[in-house]
């Protein structure tokens, strides 16, 4: 598949275990940030943000396995999409590229993937940072109501398999442009080549996509709660940038984040749910801060 690239930046297929192999784009010198993409996205989205810390920083920005140019491994139960499994292979790719430790970011579903990995790997995460998401617990806890409408492909990559990949197959483009219209505060933020190759990419990937979501209702909730009935918290620094969905959905985020983490920096922005795009320079500033805690 070809697509934009980030420039000065090299694509890698690095073998990572059982069979999968991530494809990720690697570039500049220094310590180790590892960025990881959002839905309906791929590593691309992190193309400002990767270059402007490329500058000082060595950036591994990879496809998710199940998305983008990764593998695509066939749903085998539920620990397939599961986020610790996924978070193994986020790992296992930095070990691959020579970092036992690094600094980790990620951005909606790549956000749930980092947090697995910073909560199971508390020795090779350094520090993490969390774009406009909730732990899966939290998430499934905070959608009440009418207001939970607002996460309706929640429920339906929820269901057992068939339907919504069914479904989601045969209207592809319309189902993921959705999300790209709607969570935005900035249309120019994802331009016409970009957005054609998150369609592109997305509709090929559909029932990993689907199996993805799928794990989050289920096994990721699972190990969510093994961790907050253990006790168990993130060992390292962390910071979350939020858009305000508070009001509209009845729960204090900060104070959400706060049950999983004692250094925790929280900041509420002005960004559509897409802010690696909007706003690049925040968040690659946001990310140089913490690399610095």
């Amino acid at each position: 598949m070809t697509h934009p690239s980030i420039p000065g930046f090299t694509e890698h297929r690095v073998p990572v275990g059982d069979g999968v192999t991530l494809s990720a784009a690697v570039g500049g010198t220094g310590s180790p940030v590892v960025l990881l993409h959002g839905f309906p996205q791929t590593h691309l989205m992190w193309r400002h943000v990767a270059a402007d810390l490329a500058a000082d920083h060595t950036v591994i920005c990879p496809d998710l396995r199940g998305y983008g140019a990764s593998d695509k491994p066939a749903e085998n139960g539920p620990r397939t999409y599961a986020k610790r499994t996924m978070a193994r292979d986020v790992v296992r790719l930095a070990a691959e590229l020579g970092h036992d430790r690094f600094t980790l970011a990620g951005h909606d579903r790549g956000a749930l993937v980092a947090f697995r990995a910073a909560m199971d790997h508390p020795r090779t995460v350094s520090r993490a940072l969390f774009l406009d998401v909730l732990p899966t617990l939290d998430m499934w806890d905070a959608l009440r109501g009418v207001n939970a409408a607002v996460g309706f492909h929640l429920y339906l990559m929820a269901q057992p398999p068939g339907l919504a990949e069914q479904m989601i197959e045969a209207s592809a483009d319309t189902f993921f442009a959705y999300f790209l219209d709607a969570w935005t505060n900035a249309p120019d933020a994802i331009p016409a080549d970009v957005r054609d190759h998150y369609l592109a990419a997305s509709a090929a990937a559909v029932p990993s996509i689907v199996a993805d979501y799928r794990a989050s209702a289920g096994v990721d909730v699972a190990h969510d709660t093994e961790d907050r009935e253990a006790g168990n918290r993130l060992a390292m620094p962390v910071t979350v940038l939020q858009q305000d969905w508070g009001a509209a959905l009845g729960y204090h985020a900060q104070g959400l984040w706060s049950a999983w983490s004692d250094d925790l920096r929280h900041r509420t922005v002005s960004c559509g749910h897409f802010m690696a795009e909007e706003d690049p320079k925040l968040i690659a500033d946001e990310i140089r801060a913490l690399a610095q805690r």
